[in-house]
């Protein structure tokens, strides 16, 4: 702390950045101020956060430095729209130098914390069958109990249906799930695989309204668990069985039909076609697929989804837009059949989860830890922002085999 000095850092940001939709106030009380009025404020607390920045400069470092406490916002919604939108002026390298020397000269000698505990580098060729198990393990490891926390009773962790007059989550839920099994046209006696079937909540729907036999799978162990359990629960045990396995480990074939239901943002474009012509090979001849899913409408890149969503909440997981996913299943003779387009539904679910989650915030870092339970609230938030913004929108799409 002795050796910090602000003043220089001061002066060269009002320099660099002349129009500012933000404010940083830093740990000795000064503060650079915002040029446009309502702008968020980011409260640099320590040193350690100009370090931790120094280390990895951008998004990772703000993500980091947020994820330990380092750097609070005052307005998480406004900071994450800074960070998405704000283009800083091109610095010349003169100015870029006196910024950096400023930087340093405030961080003094202080020397970065260690990444946070809950950060995750995967490494290797992105989504084999043991990366992927990592990458949802890692997102998972805060336990069931965590994601009881925001999720409706029936624990289901995807966009619901709003637009029939619901006025809950919870019957937004069923909603989503009796809708689906309306357009899979499910009938008693039928097989459905539902891939990436979470805590169970359309097995549950499908076998207990539409006496169809389901098997679900998922990567999580916790999650299969839960599922038997709420199965078993329900008397449904002779209708349902979940697996731990993954979409290419499926033994069984002939389904009559398939349900993915958030799974497919978790495929990628290196194994889109693969898992579309595997989904096709489980099918029997007619079957029917719904593919209910994330797509992007902006910023088509297909490699990650930013530092903070890739270290810290879904590691791997990259939404496709609609045209790759629907060329996918035509590739392999999947044929859509209707598609229907429900983005606006998933920012009143997150707004849902938001309400509930930071109602409960304090069980969440009791379950969770700090650092995670700090990284989900701003994880929620993000993820309205892009639906609000139309980054992303969902999609279900309804297939046939040839």
């Amino acid at each position: 702390m002795a050796f910090s000095n602000t003043a220089a850092l001061r002066l060269e940001l009002e320099r660099a950045l002349p129009e500012r939709p933000f404010s940083v106030s830093f740990w000795d009380g000064t503060s650079v101020p915002a040029t446009s009025p309502d702008a968020p404020t980011f409260s640099v607390r320590s040193p350690k956060a100009l370090a931790t920045l120094l280390r990895a400069p951008g998004e990772l470092g703000l993500g980091r430095a947020y994820a330990q406490g380092l750097i609070e916002v005052d307005d998480i919604d406004g900071a994450i729209s800074v960070v998405d939108n704000f283009e800083a002026p091109t610095i010349t390298l003169k100015s870029g130098a006196k910024l950096a020397l400023a930087l340093l000269r405030a961080n003094g000698l202080t020397l970065p914390p260690a990444p946070p505990a809950t950060e995750l580098r995967l490494r290797g060729e992105r989504h084999t069958i043991a990366r992927d198990r990592r990458a949802v393990r890692h997102h998972y490891d805060s336990g069931n109990d965590f994601f009881k926390l925001f999720l409706d009773p029936s624990m289901t962790y995807s966009c619901a249906y709003w637009r029939n007059g619901a006025t809950t989550l919870e019957e937004a839920q069923k909603a989503k799930l009796d809708l689906i099994c309306k357009k899979l046209d499910l009938q008693p006696g039928e097989r459905l695989l539902d891939v990436g079937c979470g805590w169970g909540s359309m097995a549950l729907n499908a076998a207990r309204e539409r006496g169809v036999k389901v098997l679900g799978i998922s990567l999580s162990q916790p999650q299969v668990d839960e599922a038997t359990k709420r199965a078993a629960e329900q008397g449904l045990s002779e209708l349902v069985v979940f697996r731990v396995c993954d979409y290419r480990e499926v033994a069984e074939s002939e389904f009559d039909a398939i349900s993915s239901i958030g799974m497919v943002e978790h495929v990628g474009e290196e194994r889109i076609d693969l898992y579309m012509s595997t989904l096709h090979g489980l099918l029997r001849s007619g079957g029917r697929l719904l593919n209910h899913g994330i797509a992007k409408l902006a910023d088509f890149d297909t490699k990650d989804e930013g530092a903070i969503s890739e270290r810290f909440v879904f590691p791997d997981g990259v939404p496709l837009p609609l045209s790759r996913i629907a060329k996918a299943m035509e590739r392999t003779g999947l044929v859509p059949q209707h598609v229907e387009g429900i983005g606006p539904d998933y920012a009143l679910t997150i707004t849902e989860w938001i309400k509930r989650y930071e109602a409960r915030y304090d069980e969440a870092v009791a379950l969770a830890g700090e650092e995670r339970a700090r990284m989900y609230k701003l994880y929620l938030r993000a993820a309205r922002q892009g639906f609000t913004t139309n980054w992303a929108t969902v999609y279900q799409v309804l297939a046939t085999k040839l």
